[in-house]
C-alpha cells in the first residue's frame, strides 16, 4: 500500500492510497464515519479532475482532531477488529 497525500490542511485531508480497492477503502471509510470527531469521510476510485486516476483518494474532514490522526486511528481499530475476528474464528 502505498500512500501519497495530495492536500493537507488543518481540517481537510485527501490523500491516494495506491493499491486498495471498495473492500478496502468502504471499510476504511466506514470506520471513519464511526468516530464523533470526524464530519465527513468519503472517498472516489476515479476523479473527474485528476484526468483517469484509478487509485482510490480518500477525503477526510474534521474541525475538532488532525484528520491524519483520525486516519491513523481508523487503522489501528480495523487493526484491533481484524485481529479479534481472528481470534474468534480459531476458538470457534
Amino acid at each position: 500500500m502505498e500512500l501519497r497525500v495530495i492536500e493537507k490542511t488543518d481540517t481537510e485531508l485527501r490523500i491516494e492510497i495506491a493499491g486498495e480497492d471498495h473492500t478496502f477503502m468502504n471499510v476504511l471509510k466506514g470506520v471513519l464515519l464511526e468516530a464523533d470527531d470526524v464530519d465527513a469521510a468519503t472517498y472516489d476510485m476515479n476523479p473527474e479532475q485528476s484526468g483517469g486516476q484509478t487509485e482510490p483518494v480518500l477525503t477526510v474532514k474534521s474541525e475538532t482532531v488532525d484528520p491524519l490522526d483520525a486516519v491513523e486511528d481508523a487503522a489501528a481499530s480495523i487493526t484491533d477488529r481484524t485481529a479479534a475476528l481472528r481470534d474468534a474464528v480459531t476458538a470457534a
